[in-house]
């Protein structure tokens, strides 16, 4: 479980291709490599990932098939940075929301708008069906950054970005046409699912 407070950015290190899998080495800023050991959890652009293996400050997560098709992972190249969250401890000050690490679907950006703080990105689902989660003020996690919804229209929906999100996220580096993870707020999906089922059996 995770929070949706982005604690680093994490470059892309080395890419090792393996049948049916891919290793990706990401060199850790020192602080987050704290206590971190093999086996645990680590949010990468929103997406629960189990650390293999740990060298210095460079750390390996193995990716299947399936991650790299549903995510925005399966894109990276060497020299890309990721978001990066550890597992929250039940100590921890939630600062955003539940956030499981599981990927939902991924989102395009179709505008920005930067006019001196106000900077609005809008996007747009690639599984149209999904958007049924989006809601005006709803949480969403979009590469691992829990963030509020603005807007939401027919074909799209927004969020607002603060200067202090552009500077300690990847989110300021995103252009046009960028694909980002999308994770939809878990309690907004139980309760449009469970009123979906309760009008289809009326």
């Amino acid at each position: 479980m995770f929070t949706g407070i982005v604690q680093g950015i994490a470059e892309l290190y080395c890419i090792q291709e393996e049948k049916n899998i891919r290793t990706y080495i990401f060199k850790m800023p020192s602080p987050f490599l704290e206590g971190l050991q093999i086996g645990y959890s680590v949010a990468n652009n929103g997406c629960c990932l189990t650390v293999t293996k740990i060298t210095g400050d460079h750390v390996s997560f193995d990716l299947v098939t399936e991650t790299l098709l549903k995510t925005n992972l399966g894109v990276l190249n060497v020299g890309d940075t990721v978001n990066i969250e550890r597992a929250a401890k039940f100590s921890d000050e939630i600062g955003g929301h539940f956030v499981s690490g599981h990927i939902m679907s991924t989102a395009i950006i179709t505008r920005i708008y930067n006019k001196k703080s106000n900077y609005t990105m809008w996007l747009t689902i690639d599984f149209f069906e999904k958007k049924k989660y989006i809601f005006y003020k709803g949480f969403i996690t979009i590469d691992g950054i829990s963030l509020t919804v603005g807007e939401v229209t027919q074909k799209e929906f927004c969020v607002h970005l603060v200067p202090e999100t552009l500077l300690r996220t990847t989110l300021g580096q995103k252009n046009i046409g960028c694909k980002v993870n999308i994770e939809f707020d878990l309690n907004t999906q139980v309760i449009v699912d469970t009123i979906e089922r309760v009008l289809m059996t009326r």
